[in-house]
């Protein structure tokens, strides 16, 4: 579960009205990367690592919802295909190719290898 963060502000100098404006997104999540240390971005894997898809931050208008309808969702799985010069990956069954600050707003558990 999530919340917005809210600060108030004022729309002229000396005004008495204030407004809302986002700051940031807080998280509330026991699979927070705040909390787990073994979640990472996606940015983070090696080429050819599994791992799950945790989260999805909302760093800009647009970007998270796109990335869900493409099927980046939580407990989708994700295989690291190409690291240079773009972010390739398979999520699922759905070869993506995004950019470096995309990558970086989702957050994955790695697979535990067993031996």
């Amino acid at each position: 579960m999530s919340s917005t963060l809210l600060a108030f502000s004022s729309n002229r100098a000396g005004s008495k009205r204030t407004r809302p404006t986002r700051v940031g997104r807080v998280v509330h999540d026991p699979l927070s990367p705040l909390q787990d240390p073994s979640l990472r971005p996606l940015t983070a894997m090696a080429e050819r690592e599994i791992g799950f898809v945790v989260e999805v931050r909302a760093t800009s208008e647009g970007r998270a919802d796109r990335l869900l309808a493409m099927g980046v969702t939580p407990g989708a799985r994700v295989t690291m295909l190409q690291r240079f010069p773009g972010i390739v990956f398979l999520c699922d069954q759905t070869e993506l190719a995004v950019e470096r600050a995309v990558a970086d707003a989702i957050f994955i558990r790695p697979l535990e290898r067993r031996s």
